[in-house]
């Protein structure tokens, strides 16, 4: 257990990138809420289009969806198809007593990757600006993940 330890540096850049991407991964919520209400649409639900407080003038086409908002919820699901990958594989990577070197490049390029291709996503860059950023990231899981299926079957065996 004393590599999962805030004393182990190796532990403290994965927390701080881990961190990091947790927030991204909230704030796309907030994103999406903020978007929905600038927009006044791409509501989901039938009772979201009923007459509150924050919604004093409710009309069929909040309903209707807008591409503005879709476009936040499209990150955000491409941030839970990867993130959950991130999280356990560097979970595992950093017991496998990597240099610390290389884990600051695998996970804080994993997050700048992420960064980018957010940025990419967000401002309409076509397909293959966002799989090249998005590819080194897919790669560092990989990476993290063979490594550690490495550092395991030397340790069974």
């Amino acid at each position: 257990m004393e590599h999962l330890s805030l004393a182990n540096p190796v532990f403290a850049t994965y927390a701080i990138a881990a961190g990091i991407m947790l927030l991204k991964g909230v704030a796309m919520s907030w994103l999406t809420v903020v978007r929905m209400m600038g927009e006044n649409a791409g509501f989901r639900n039938p009772e979201d289009a009923k007459k509150t407080q924050l919604n004093p003038k409710p009309h069929d086409s909040q309903l209707t969806p807008n591409e503005k908002v879709e476009r936040i919820r499209r990150i955000q699901m491409n941030d839970l198809e990867n993130l959950p990958y991130f999280f356990v594989a560097g979970l595992i990577y950093v017991t496998t007593a990597p240099p610390l070197w290389l884990a600051q490049v695998v996970f804080y390029g994993y997050v700048v990757t992420r960064g980018l291709h957010f940025w990419a996503y967000m401002t309409a860059q076509i397909h293959d600006v966002r799989a090249m950023l998005w590819t080194p990231g897919s790669l560092a899981i990989v990476f993290m993940a063979g490594a550690s299926v490495w550092a395991g079957v030397g340790a069974a065996f």
